[in-house]
């Protein structure tokens, strides 16, 4: 398989992310609906947390485990560990402090002068329509962060396809490639569950699915290219912490909504299907 040919199968298996993105701009779903949905994005982004840091952890392991037959250095295992330790922080903490940083500062709430009725109706006015704005920024920056930090995960999911067909495993390419499309194309409920009644643009929806769907393209590319296992450790160590940190900003807000028992079976329904959508590429032996 060529360079061009794994290229064009890893960008078809990221853009079928974009499956899941229109139910972002129907007006038909009320607040349980809304709920629904977003629970059910935080059981896959449960799903791709365990799945990332589970790469991680075990390219870790298998660095132990080659220092303890004498294969392998204690340098570059305490390399790995330190790439672990700083790429899971990089993605929780980190990302935190880039989202303070993004957040717009200045008051909330407008002056109230005078104290007439229609002075405080214009500035009750104002008040609504900035907050109303401030929350809708908030939706939209918090589907943003989500989509780049499975953005950061499927880049891990475009290496291994790159490998696979770099070393003439077309067979387990393919299975890859098929299983990475399937899987993909439930994220996009990933990023629009939590948008909540928030209606993205038709532009936002297609950048959100570039910036998440777009590195499987890269990660082919570069897995064909060139093979790095402190690279790879990387990435799945700042996806998996952005994930995390991201399932906890989905949590808090969606809890305030109420339907509980609702959320938990969806939370449970959305894991399994990552879980299903898995095997497929654990069926080709990956």
């Amino acid at each position: 398989m060529t360079l061009t040919e794994t290229a064009a199968l890893g960008a078809m298996a990221g853009l079928t992310i974009y499956f899941g993105l229109p139910f972002a701009r129907m007006r038909v779903l009320g607040s349980r609906q809304r709920v629904a949905l977003a629970m059910f994005a935080v059981g896959v982004l449960a799903f791709l947390f365990v799945d990332v840091l589970g790469h991680a952890v075990e390219i870790v392991e298998a660095s132990v485990e080659g220092v303890r037959e004498g294969k392998r250095g204690i340098g570059d295992t305490l390399l790995l560990v330190g790439l672990l330790a700083a790429g899971f922080a990089g993605g929780t903490a980190g990302l935190a402090t880039i989202e303070r940083w993004l957040r717009p500062s200045g008051p909330t709430r407008a002056p109230i002068a005078g104290g007439a009725v229609d002075a405080l109706t214009l500035a009750d006015r104002l008040r609504l329509g900035r907050e109303t704005s401030a929350a809708r920024s908030r939706a939209l920056r918090l589907g943003m962060t989500i989509a780049a930090a499975i953005g950061l995960h499927n880049f891990a999911e475009g290496l291994a396809i790159g490998v696979s067909a770099n070393t003439g495993q077309i067979g387990l390419a393919t299975i890859l490639i098929v299983g990475f499309a399937l899987h993909n194309a439930t994220e996009g409920f990933g990023i629009v569950g939590p948008l909540g009644g928030v209606r993205p643009s038709w532009q936002w929806l297609a950048l959100a699915g570039l910036v998440a769907g777009g590195p499987t393209f890269l990660g082919s590319v570069v897995g064909y290219k060139l093979t790095s296992q402190p690279l790879e450790l990387a990435f799945y160590a700042v996806a998996g912490g952005a994930v995390f940190y991201i399932i906890g900003e989905v949590w808090n807000v969606m809890r305030r909504h109420g339907h509980k028992e609702l959320g938990l079976w969806l939370v449970a329904t959305g894991f399994i299907t990552g879980v299903v959508t898995d095997l497929v590429v654990v069926a080709g032996g990956a």
